[in-house]
């Protein structure tokens, strides 16, 4: 806190530094600057009955996650036959799928069951900075997914040596690098604003749009650049997965007489799933805060829905995974000498 304090103030030195020397009303703006010690999170309704339903939305989706994901994470993680970089990938974007949820669902469930909105304008940045971060690093994750996807139907022979291990590891590092990267410039932009006035986020958690609005000072310039480094990482990525996925549905209509009919099958609907998480995140980053509301319904669809998809479209889907699944879940209910003297019409006893 003390760190945090320490830097908040520099940056405000460094915004107006005529104005603390020259300027008589300097020291009462100084003032003001620190006034908003918190924020109010109004959430999506004020209504008793549509918070219970809320409620019941919110934790039903992350149980969904948190159990669906997990259980892909040891799947993957004790079966060797899950060892392609394609599980490998798809073992990291359950990882990031927790994480993302994690960020706001929490904080989501404990306002709406004890009533409590507020939220210290150091959780309010943390909890920015960790969206932005988990959420650009899935979006490269899956650009990087989908170019695994091109390389191993286009390019088969190739597959093995593009996609080495070490290649995988490289891909998933810059993905959280990047991540990293496009999250610091976005929250050192908006500690650079000064907040003395209004507090209340007409949303159910921190983030650029809604808090950007909250500002005491001019922030045109500021908006352009939020929304050119936002915006144009959900556009560009999307682009690129349009891209990929084009390619790929291409190759395999030209091929489908030879059997491909469930790889393109499984092709439509990875691209339906990025268009569910990317096609709302274009029209909330892409634009000025300034210019139009964000709806905050638009928000639940990247920041629950999507998350909630991810296992049942990317991996339940998958017959190897389903077959992995179910013989854990048989090893653990019956174990190996059972399961073997009961094939040998043994008595296990």
């Amino acid at each position: 806190s003390v760190i945090y304090n320490t830097t908040l103030c520099f940056l405000q030195q460094q915004m107006h530094p005529a104005h603390t020397v020259h300027e008589p009303w300097s020291s009462m703006a100084q003032d003001n600057f620190s006034q908003v010690t918190e924020f109010i999170l109004l959430g999506l309704s004020d209504t008793q009955e549509l918070q219970l339903l809320f409620f019941t939305f919110f934790l039903l989706a992350y149980a969904m996650v948190l159990l669906g994901n997990i259980l892909i994470i040891v799947t993957v993680r004790t079966d060797p036959k899950l060892s392609s970089p394609m599980y490998f990938l798809l073992c990291n974007l359950s990882f990031i799928d927790i994480c993302y949820t994690s960020v706001t669902i929490p904080r989501v469930l404990v306002a709406l069951l004890l009533g409590h909105k507020a939220i210290a304008f150091e959780g309010c940045m943390a909890q920015l900075f960790f969206l932005h971060f988990v959420g650009s690093s899935e979006m490269f994750l899956l650009t990087v997914m989908a170019f695994d996807r091109y390389t191993a139907i286009c390019r088969p022979l190739h597959y093995t040596a593009i996609m080495a291990r070490g290649v995988c590891w490289a891909l998933v590092a810059a993905c959280w690098l990047g991540g990293f990267i496009h999250s610091i410039v976005q929250t050192v932009l908006m500690l650079q604003l000064p907040f003395c006035g209004p507090n209340t986020i007409h949303s159910f958690f921190c983030d650029v749009p809604p808090v950007v609005r909250l500002a005491c000072a001019d922030t045109t310039l500021t908006e352009w650049l939020m929304a050119s480094n936002s915006g144009l990482i959900s556009l560009g990525s999307f682009l690129v997965l349009v891209a990929s996925y084009t390619l790929i549905l291409a190759k395999l209509r030209a091929h489908i007489s030879q059997g491909n009919g469930k790889a393109l099958s499984t092709c439509v609907s990875h691209l339906m799933a990025v268009t569910l998480l990317f096609m709302p995140c274009i029209f909330t980053y892409l634009r000025p805060a300034g210019t139009l509301p964000t709806s905050k319904y638009v928000c639940v669809i990247y920041t629950v829905f999507s998350p909630v998809m991810n296992p049942l479209i990317y991996t339940l889907r998958s017959s190897e995974m389903k077959g992995s699944i179910l013989s854990h879940s048989q090893s653990c209910v019956f174990p190996h000498h059972i399961t073997v003297n009961i094939k040998n019409n043994k008595n296990p006893c």
